[in-house]
């Protein structure tokens, strides 16, 4: 996957407008960031890339694949997402938890790929304790690596600062810039501009469903995210 185009794309809920003409195209190597105030669509973008949602007008293709074709089941196999919900098991330890997944998502060496996983999220010395114990920042590192233990080319991120300390964004930083470095596609909304700042290679600034903007330049970010947003 080495690009990613979204065209002409809409959401409707009823007479609800989620999302309304989003286009877009953005390449590996790249983290984008969706930005915007609460209802401005952004999960409901991230959604519709994760191929859980189904636009109501318009495309997303992936490559040279779209969903709908019979590569469905392949494009989706190279996608990780970390949303609201960390998907995680809080009565099962954090080994468990990724060793469960790796089943799931077929991973050849699960034992292997998930020491190395925890490993990455600095836990691998809490490898055996329950979830059910950890702070909100450990818990996000290992939903994190649950999403990437399949080694996924596209990863969408929803509030992924959320609740983090600066020690545990930091962390995250650097697994997404790592993650870019090996050439993965990253897409992202969040509300934490200082964080954003400087992170992203592109800005899409979202409101009301719709795109109101673009940067490239992520420095600045803040004051021109709030002049395009009351704009």
């Amino acid at each position: 996957m080495n690009h990613l185009s979204v065209v002409d794309v809409a959401r409707y809920y009823g007479r609800r407008k989620a999302l309304s003409q989003i286009s877009f195209t953005c390449d590996a190597g790249e983290i984008v960031g969706l930005l915007g105030p609460n209802g401005a669509g952004k999960s409901t973008l991230l959604s519709i890339l994760a191929t859980i949602v189904t636009p109501s007008r318009g495309q997303v293709t992936y490559g040279d694949r779209a969903p709908g074709e019979s590569g469905g089941a392949a494009i989706r196999a190279t996608i990780g997402m970390l949303g609201h919900d960390l998907f995680l098991y809080p009565e099962l330890t954090a080994r468990e938890n990724l060793t469960f997944f790796a089943h799931l998502y077929g991973v050849a060496d699960v034992a292997g790929t998930v020491s190395s996983a925890l490993a990455q999220a600095n836990l691998s010395d809490r490898a055996d304790d329950y979830v059910s114990s950890f702070s909100r920042g450990m818990r996000q590192r290992v939903a994190l690596e649950r999403a990437l233990l399949h080694g996924p080319q596209l990863i969408l991120l929803d509030e992924p600062f959320t609740g983090l300390d600066q020690t545990s964004t930091a962390a995250l930083v650097a697994r997404l810039r790592e993650r870019q470095q090996a050439g993965c596609l990253i897409v992202l909304a969040t509300h934490d501009l200082d964080v954003a700042e400087g992170l992203l290679s592109r800005a899409i600034y979202l409101k009301e469903g719709r795109i109101v903007g673009s940067d490239t330049d992520s420095r600045g970010l803040v004051d021109r995210y709030r002049r395009t947003i009351r704009s």
